[in-house]
């Protein structure tokens, strides 16, 4: 029997319907409309339908949208300035920073996020939220693992006392994927490049979360019977097709849960940012 396809357009519009009524009662307080502000840097194509995604999604929910556009050759002090200056923008309660950044500006990522006021840093990437999300504290959390926690508390797959195994150790998905689970009570492996017998761990996952950014990456063989797979991975293997880091065809007829890709994750990556800028306003102005 084919596994149940998890569809990301479902759980994401329950999270919007929630966020709307979050906003609703926010604006009743306070008289002030959240504001978001996405800082893009050069024209990668990727990039600019996802900020175009964000920008439409917050136009629908009602949330103040901005995007700052900056060229290619932008310097690491300018983007900072720029930053700096949205800290300061009262109208302003979420900060994004579209990434990839230009290949000039990589080697210096972590110091241009570190300059997000952590208290706008609706992506959670800045060091104060990534401690506090690892103390098990109220924190601002990366959109995509967070929409993956929700969608499996939507679908009412178990989480608590289960085996979780994520393939992927990235700050933005896998860090903090083991940090949600962990904190639902998930029994947690991570593995990555250097992980010896991976399929023999990757058998053991009630839940498997992949996030390791290779087409197709994990095949029927490589999963338990039953499993639920939330697959992160968005790679493009033509200029109009887009496949997940999961063999989905052969995966599916194996698993009980499966996310589509596209369709699924992604989706409530966005809705999850929309819950965090909302939550970011009601903590300045509450």
């Amino acid at each position: 029997m084919s596994a149940v396809i998890l569809s990301g357009k479902t759980y994401a519009q329950e999270l919007k319907n929630q966020a709307k009524i979050n906003l609703t009662e926010l604006i009743r307080q306070t008289g002030v409309t959240p504001g978001l502000a996405v800082i893009i840097v050069g024209a990668d194509p990727a990039s600019q339908v996802y900020v175009r995604n964000k920008h439409r999604t917050c136009r629908e929910m009602g949330i103040n949208s901005q995007v700052i556009s900056l060229p290619e050759n932008t310097g690491k002090s300018a983007l900072i300035t720029a930053i700096k200056k949205l800290n300061e923008d009262v109208s302003v309660h979420g900060i994004l920073l579209q990434l990839p950044l230009p290949k000039t500006l990589q080697p210096y990522e972590s110091e241009i996020l570190y300059n997000i006021n952590p208290s706008k840093d609706v992506d959670g990437f800045h060091p104060v939220n990534v401690g506090k999300l690892s103390i098990g504290e109220k924190c601002m959390v990366p959109c995509t693992p967070l929409g993956c926690i929700k969608m499996l508390e939507s679908a009412g797959i178990p989480i608590d006392g289960k085996n979780a195994v994520i393939i992927g150790r990235s700050n933005i998905v896998g860090k903090p994927m083991a940090n949600l689970l962990l904190a639902k009570n998930a029994t947690v492996t991570i593995c990555h490049s250097h992980t010896q017998n991976l399929k023999d761990i990757t058998r053991t996952a009630d839940i498997l979360i992949a996030a390791v950014g290779r087409p197709a990456f994990v095949t029927a063989d490589m999963i338990k019977p039953g499993a639920a797979i939330i697959d992160v991975g968005i790679n493009r293997i033509a200029p109009k097709k887009l496949v997940g880091d999961v063999d989905f065809t052969a995966v599916k007829e194996k698993a009980a849960f499966i996310t589509p890709v596209p369709g699924g994750v992604g989706l409530l990556t966005i809705a999850t940012l929309m819950q965090n800028t909302i939550e970011a306003a009601r903590q300045q102005l509450l």
